[in-house]
C-alpha cells in the first residue's frame, strides 16, 4: 500500500525558480529517510506533501492521518504546553463536565478523548517530559524540550503518516535515545528529513533526492553510503577512461589529418612528375582530398563520442563543495581576555535558572569553547547572558551571535543585498566573489533569504557576519548544525577551522564537536558550571 502519492508534482518559487519539474514517487509502509544537500527542496517537498504548499503542477496525496512536525518550530511565546499539544479545550470541557456543568457544547469538544490526559501524559513520559505542568508556558521552555513536545503533539493524533522535519534539533543524548525509542514502536508510513546518522541507520530504506528525481535505496543509511562511496568510485574510474579515450582519438584525429596532408601533398608531386592532363590530374586531387576528409570525419565523429562519454561521467560524480577561508582580521591575540562576568544569573517564572550567585565564565584569547549540558538547563540563556541580554556583562571584543533561529538577516532582502548591507565598505565585484566562495554563484546569491535551506541560510549568516568590519573576534553559536545536511556541515566546520577567534559552540553533535579544534569544554548541570580542558 502506498501511503504518500506524488504525481508530476512540480514547485517554483515566486520568482520563478523552479524546485521540482515533475516529480513522481510513491512512499509506502515503513521508515523512509529523505536526504539531498541543502537547498535541494527537502523541506519544500515536505510542506507540499502537508499541503501548507501549493505544487505549480501536479499533486501529492496522503492515504489516511497526516502528523506533520516541520523544521522550524516557536521557541518563544505565551503559549501553554496544553495548547502547543491542542489539547487545551478538551481539557476544558472534561474540568467544565467535572465541575458539573453538562452542556452539550462539552461532550462534543471531547469526542472520544475521554482519556486524553492519561493519553498524554504517558506520551510525555515516554518522550522524557513528564514533569511538564500543562499550564507551563512555552517561553520557559529550552529548544530540545519544545521540539520533544512537537512530536509528543503530533503522535497524539494517532497519524498513520509522519512526516518529520529534522526531529533532532537541539536534543541532547537522552532526549535522542526516547526519540528513537519512540519512532521504533510505531507503526505507519514515516518520513524523515535528518543529518542525524544515527537516526538515519534506524530507517528501512533511504529516499535521495536528486536533480529533480527521487531515488530509492534499501536499508540504512551506511548502507546508502556504502552504495553511494561504490558509484562514485565507479564514476571516478569512468571518468579516467574517458579522458584517455579522448586523449586518444584526438591523437588518431590529429595522425589522420597529417597521413592525408602527406598523401595530397605527395600525390600533388607525382601527378605534377607524371605530366598527365589538368583535368584528369584535378579529378585525383579531389579523390584524394574526399578521402581525407572522410577519415577525418570518421575519428572527428568518435571524438565527440568520446567527449560525451566523459561528459556523462563526470555528471555521474557527486559534487560535494566545500567552502574554503581565510580570516586574518578574525585573530585574536593569546591571553587577551575576551569575556569575564561573575555571578550571571536569569530567572524563569521567577525561579533562578543558575545555582547560588549564579555562574562566572572567562574566556582568554583564540579559545574553542563547547557548551553542553542537557535540555532545559540554560545553555541558550546563558549564551544571551554573554552576548549582554539584561545588561548584566558586555564582551571585550566585536561579537556575533548565531542564535538556533539564525534571524540575523533580512528575510525581505536576497542574499547579495544582505551582504551589502553588512558590508557597505566592500566592492560589488568583491561581494560576489566571496558569495561565490560561500557556495552562492550566479541567481543563487540573488534568492531572497525567506526562500533559503537551513544549510544556506546559515552560510548566508555565516557570510554577512564574518566579513562585517571590523570582523568578529568572538562568536557565539547556538546548535549551528541544526537543518544541516553532511556536506553542509562539512562547510561549517571548514569555516570554523579557518575562524583565528574565539568561540562558545552550543551543540550535541559529538562528530562536528570532534572536527572544530575544541581547547575546553564547558557543561551546565543542576545549575552548575564546571571547565575542563581538552587534551
Amino acid at each position: 500500500m502506498s501511503f504518500i502519492t506524488a504525481s508530476n508534482l512540480s514547485f517554483s518559487w515566486p520568482d520563478g525558480t523552479p524546485v521540482f519539474q515533475e516529480l513522481s514517487f510513491t512512499v509506502g509502509a515503513g521508515r523512509t529517510g529523505l536526504v539531498a544537500p541543502n537547498g535541494a527542496g527537502k523541506s519544500t517537498l515536505l510542506k507540499l506533501i502537508a499541503g501548507e504548499y501549493t505544487p505549480s503542477g501536479g499533486k501529492a496525496t496522503v492515504e489516511g492521518v497526516l502528523g506533520y512536525l516541520p523544521q522550524t518550530l516557536p521557541l518563544a511565546g505565551e503559549p501553554t504546553v496544553a495548547e502547543v499539544l491542542e489539547i487545551a479545550p478538551v481539557i476544558r470541557a472534561l474540568d467544565a463536565i467535572e465541575s458539573g456543568d453538562p452542556s452539550e457544547e462539552h461532550f462534543t469538544t471531547i469526542g472520544d478523548d475521554w482519556d486524553i490526559e492519561e493519553r498524554t501524559r504517558a506520551q510525555l513520559d515516554r518522550l522524557g517530559l513528564g514533569d511538564l505542568a500543562f499550564d507551563r508556558r512555552l517561553d520557559t521552555l529550552s529548544g530540545g524540550q519544545i521540539v520533544s513536545l512537537g512530536l509528543a503533539g503530533r503522535l497524539l493524533k494517532r497519524p498513520d503518516v509522519l512526516l518529520l522535519d529534522e526531529p533532532t534539533n537541539n536534543l541532547d543524548g537522552e532526549a535522542r535515545r526516547r526519540l528513537h525509542t519512540a519512532l521504533d514502536a510505531w507503526n505507519g508510513c514515516l518520513l524523515l528529513v535528518s543529518h542525524d546518522r544515527a537516526l538515519l541507520d534506524r530507517m528501512d530504506r533511504i529516499a535521495e533526492l536528486d536533480h529533480g528525481g527521487l531515488r530509492t535505496y534499501g536499508g540504512d543509511y551506511t548502507h546508502y553510503e556504502e552504495t553511494v562511496e561504490a558509484a562514485r568510485e565507479s564514476a571516478e574510474k569512468n571518468i579516467r577512461a574517458a579522458e584517455q579515450d579522448v586523449k586518444r582519438e584526438k591523437r588518431e584525429l590529429q595522425q589522420a589529418r597529417e597521413r592525408a596532408d602527406r598523401r595530397a601533398s605527395n600525390a600533388s608531386r607525382n601527378l605534377k612528375n607524371a605530366g598527365l592532363p589538368k583535368i584528369f590530374a584535378g579529378t585525383m586531387k579531389r579523390n584524394a582530398q574526399e578521402s581525407a576528409g572522410r577519415a577525418g570525419d570518421v575519428h572527428a565523429t568518435r571524438l565527440g563520442d568520446a567527449r560525451t562519454r566523459l561528459d556523462e561521467a563526470s555528471r555521474a560524480l557527486r559534487d560535494d563543495q566545500a567552502i574554503t577561508l581565510e580570516l586574518p582580521g578574525t585573530q585574536v591575540p593569546a591571553g587577551r581576555t575576551v569575556f569575564h562576568a561573575e555571578g550571571l544569573q536569569a530567572h524563569h517564572d521567577g525561579r533562578p535558572v543558575f545555582a547560588g550567585e549564579g555562574v562566572s565564565l572567562t574566556v582568554r584569547g583564540p579559545e574553542r569553547i563547547a557548551l553542553t549540558g542537557a535540555n532545559g538547563t540554560g545553555k541558550t540563556t546563558l549564551l544571551r547572558l554573554v552576548i549582554g541580554d539584561g545588561g548584566a556583562s558586555r564582551p571585550n571584543a566585536k561579537t556575533a551571535y548565531l542564535s538556533q533561529r539564525l534571524d540575523l538577516l533580512d528575510p525581505s532582502l536576497t542574499v547579495a543585498e544582505n551582504l551589502a548591507a553588512t558590508t557597505p565598505e566592500m566592492l560589488p565585484a568583491d561581494r560576489m566573489n566571496l558569495l561565490a566562495r560561500f557556495l552562492f554563484r550566479g541567481d543563487r546569491a540573488h534568492l531572497p533569504v525567506s526562500a533559503l535551506s537551513g544549510g544556506e541560510l546559515l552560510r548566508a549568516t555565516l557570510a554577512c557576519v564574518l566579513f562585517t568590519t571590523p570582523a568578529p573576534q568572538f562568536l557565539l553559536l547556538d546548535e549551528p548544525t541544526n537543518n544541516l545536511d553532511l556536506v553542509s556541515t562539512a562547510q561549517l566546520e571548514s569555516a570554523l577551522n579557518a575562524y583565528e577567534g574565539a568561540f562558545i559552540v552550543i551543540s550535541h553533535d559529538e562528530r562536528f564537536l570532534d572536527a572544530i579544534g575544541l581547547t575546553r569544554h564547558l557543561t551546565l548541570a543542576d545549575g552548575h558550571l564546571t571547565s575542563q580542558a581538552v587534551g
